[in-house]
């Protein structure tokens, strides 16, 4: 099964891929999770998608990188999602590197920062992420906020 990772802008989505997009956040984040919040938060169309499909065009995962200027130039990664079938195939960890890779190629002197649920810190961790914060609700749901140790390689 094919899963190379896809880079996109907002704007390069075909409907149906916007809403397979927005469809696998919302069964992952709202419904599975239990959470309502406001997932379309307005800041997809200014944010860099990467995509894991399948061989027949199915989403697998997703996530989004957000390029802040407030506080010198920081990449944030987030809203990253793998749907429950495909769990368990490595398809968050070819998310993130695409997405770490992304951000070295366009600004390696950026920092790249998450907001993980808290119960994934290990798995960033072993990425290069460390924690700037302690546990703290966001939603209803335990997170933390973490940061790439040194920017990546490009």
């Amino acid at each position: 099964m094919s899963q190379f990772p896809e880079l996109r802008d907002f704007y390069e989505f075909s409907v149906e891929q916007l809403y397979a997009l927005l469809k696998l956040r919302c069964d992952v984040f709202i419904v599975e999770q239990e959470c309502a919040y406001p997932d379309i938060d307005g800041l997809d169309p200014v944010a860099k998608h990467i995509l894991v499909l399948n061989d027949a065009g199915h989403l697998l995962g997703a996530l989004r990188i957000l390029l802040k200027y407030d506080d010198g130039d920081v990449f944030r990664i987030g809203r990253v999602v793998v749907s429950k079938d495909a769990r368990g195939q490595g398809i968050a960890g070819k998310l993130m590197n695409a997405a770490l890779s992304y951000c070295a190629a366009t600004n390696n002197d950026a920092r790249v920062e998450l907001q993980a649920q808290s119960y994934l810190q290990d798995f960033y961790g072993r990425l290069g992420f460390y924690t700037t914060s302690e546990i703290y609700l966001e939603d209803g749901i335990p997170h933390i906020d973490m940061r790439l140790r040194v920017p990546p390689e490009s």
